[in-house]
């Protein structure tokens, strides 16, 4: 994983710094998963869509229509992480998620074609438990999920994988 936001948050890792990560992985034939996601603040202020854009822009630089295929994306919204001290609380719906990967595709189609964009697989990574994971799943943009504190109880992740299943 290169730009998850504990390592954003934590180590001060921009994009640019994601982006130097994410072309060393593609390099040494690791398969990447790059993550990305807005702030409370970002989220507030209405900045998720510019913020998503230069994420996409400067973590993908340099990287080709032929070497997307080789990355998976994961769209973490910090204020929906139940870990992260600014979480009201309040997860994103599954429907409000979706349209931020629509949001994500579409970006990607405009960077890297059709083809690519729809063949790309985006994780959504904002606190995915048992109890709503199908509903994200059935979701038309959401191809999985990227789980943090649920995959440490066994109970809960396989509930989570089940629901993947379905």
């Amino acid at each position: 994983m290169v730009g998850h936001s504990e390592r954003r948050a934590n180590h001060h890792e921009d994009n640019r710094i994601v982006n130097a990560k994410l072309l060393a992985a593609m390099r040494n034939n690791l398969l990447p998963i790059l993550c990305f996601g807005e702030t409370a603040a970002e989220k507030s202020a209405g900045k998720t869509h510019e913020v998503i854009t230069r994420a996409l822009k400067e973590c993908l630089g340099g990287i080709s229509r032929e070497t997307m295929g080789k990355i998976i994306l994961a769209y973490e919204p910090v204020w929906a992480i139940s870990t992260n001290k600014d979480n009201k609380g309040a997860p994103a719906t599954p429907q409000d998620a979706n349209a931020v990967h629509q949001f994500i595709r579409n970006t990607l189609k405009e960077m890297f074609g059709a083809e690519v964009a729809n063949q790309t697989t985006i994780l959504y990574g904002g606190s995915v438990k048992p109890e709503n994971a199908k509903a994200f799943f059935s979701q038309s943009d959401i191809d999985g999920a990227l789980v943090g504190g649920a995959s440490l109880k066994k109970d809960s992740f396989a509930a989570i994988i089940e629901a993947a299943k379905q």
